[in-house]
């Protein structure tokens, strides 16, 4: 969906005609996704902690901040950033435990994200949807995560309570 990293993760569960679906339920989709996300890693070494870390990223997006800084602060204790000069260049160099690459680099990122942006991370305004994402508009009012789903789901659904007269200021 061109979302960052973090929330593409947490993005991997979503809503469909009333039922959560887990993009990352089986092995050939973990290794899709980290294919597609650049990572090498198997999927069968991977999935664990990318589960852990996703269920983790959502907690920190809506749970309570004590529980979940506990909890990121856990997936980043499996990784670290070696800094060094090459050349005069500055080098980095990141080490993870087996299994961890994707999932500490996917925290890392999500930590750099709401350093620098994170009142444009939303959830999307729709009440049955579940996704996230960086609102990248000029004046930081997107609602949605797609405006050809929800918004027009939420904008139809707004029409059908003006034409039955039930519409408030306050429906989605």
């Amino acid at each position: 969906m061109g979302e960052p990293l973090a929330l593409d993760l947490v993005n991997t569960r979503w809503m469909s005609r009333g039922n959560l679906v887990d993009f990352l339920e089986d092995e050939q989709n973990v290794q899709t996704w980290l294919a597609e996300n650049g990572f090498s890693e198997p999927a069968q070494e991977a999935w664990p902690a990318l589960l852990e870390t996703r269920d983790t990223l959502r907690a920190s997006l809506t749970g309570p901040r004590p529980e979940a800084e506990r909890r990121l602060n856990a997936v980043l204790e499996h990784g670290a950033v070696r800094l060094a000069v090459r050349d005069g260049r500055p080098e980095r160099t990141v080490r993870a435990e087996p299994g961890w690459l994707a999932a500490w680099s996917t925290a890392g990122q999500y930590v750099e994200l709401i350093d620098g942006q994170a009142d444009r991370v939303r959830q999307c305004a729709h009440p049955d949807c579940v996704l996230f994402f960086l609102d990248t508009s000029r004046n930081g009012t997107r609602r949605w995560h797609s405006m050809e789903t929800c918004g027009a789901r939420s904008k139809a659904q707004r029409h059908y309570h003006r034409a039955q007269g039930r519409y408030t200021e306050g429906d989605a």
